[in-house]
């Protein structure tokens, strides 16, 4: 393997043209989709020499947890619809390379079944229900099943117009189910079919998820499990500022992987304003066009704990199952360690803010 799209060419090989066209896809002229990828090559290393990094220790911890690396996988959807054994395969590939899963609501594997696949540390991540009754169900079976963290996503209110799918008519397979609406008896498990008034998904979102979405449901979250509450969706200082005022333990900048409102901001961009304003009091994550090594240099760089990684997995899942995950994180260590070396550092402490300059 020389790089990640390697894998994503012979994933998309593999999948069926809608179901890849949902996992590749971003909003509307995919603007923010191009842009997150092209604001982490703007940035350059000023590196530095004369270093003994003969050794080098890549771990992190993120809420206190150890990771072998600072990159985690980050929550997306229906993962039966690139490999058989879905949510379980990459739970156990996170796993074997020392990461943290964050297991999606819209998972097409029941929440409990993911948290047995693999005795390592994972986040589940949620979207807040109209029905608040459903709601609490899945936040007690998150904190029952021994997730250790809530990852609430505020970026959705709405789904992003997702051109891809509406073309495609994109909807689940019949065999496949969304698990987690089966467990909070939601009776939405299944997309509807495409009857040319929209998204398959769209419908399903709006008839489920709740637009009134505030920060208080971060204290509500907190007070049903006890658990962390990481807020991921956020690409302004005083959002990060406001979910920390209601107990978010972490907020992980993010745009939605391009696939919400389109021209927004690039996460490489929006960091820094986020670390700035947590100002160490609490743990900043970034997702968003990470696909090198260089650029979880910059990201840490610049003030992020660790980053999230969403479409490469899937494209290890499609192209060989646990495997192919295991390939894909294995390969994004091995970058990371050897930019780190080549920017002289020894360990993830040493990537500090000035290393990172605007191109």
């Amino acid at each position: 393997m020389i790089n990640l799209s390697e894998v994503e060419a012979r994933a998309a090989a593999r999948m069926d043209a809608a179901a890849w066209g949902y996992y590749a896809g971003g909003a509307n002229d995919e603007v923010t989709l191009r842009e997150n990828r092209a604001a982490w090559e703007r940035l350059a290393l000023r590196y530095r020499t004369m270093v003994d990094v003969t050794t080098r220790r890549l771990a992190t911890t993120v809420l206190g947890e150890t990771i072998d690396f600072p990159v985690m996988v980050a929550p997306t959807a229906m993962q039966k619809l690139a490999h058989p054994e879905g949510e379980l395969a990459m739970a156990r590939a996170a796993q074997a390379c020392g990461s943290l899963m964050v297991v999606s609501t819209t998972a097409t594997t029941a929440l409990e079944e993911v948290r047995a696949a693999a005795a390592g540390p994972m986040w589940f991540q949620l979207y807040i229900y109209q029905d608040r009754g459903a709601t609490r169900a899945l936040l007690e079976r998150a904190r029952d099943a021994g997730y250790s963290a809530i990852v609430i996503t505020v970026d959705a209110p709405m789904l992003g117009w997702r051109e891809r799918d509406l073309t495609s008519g994109f909807t689940l397979p019949p065999h496949l189910t969304i698990a987690n609406a089966v467990a909070a008896g939601s009776g939405h498990s299944r997309l509807p079919h495409g009857d040319g008034e929209g998204s398959a998904l769209a419908r399903h979102l709006q008839a489920l998820h709740d637009a009134a979405l505030t920060p208080r449901d971060i204290e509500w979250s907190h007070d049903v499990t006890g658990l962390p509450v990481v807020v991921k969706g956020i690409v302004r200082g005083d959002d990060a500022v406001r979910a920390l005022g209601h107990g978010a333990a972490g907020i992980i900048v993010s745009n939605h992987g391009g696939r919400q409102l389109d021209t927004a901001i690039a996460t490489a961009r929006a960091l820094p304003e986020v670390v700035e304003a947590v100002a160490g009091r609490g743990e900043v994550y970034v997702d968003g066009g990470i696909r090198r090594g260089t650029d979880i240099v910059k990201a840490v760089a610049l003030g992020a704990r660790a980053v999230l990684v969403g479409r490469p997995p899937l494209w290890g899942l499609a192209a060989g199952g646990e495997p192919g995950v295991v390939e894909v994180l294995q390969h994004l260590r091995l970058e990371f360690d050897l930019a780190m070396s080549l920017s002289g550092a020894t360990s993830v402490a040493e990537l500090t803010r000035d290393l990172v300059v605007d191109a």
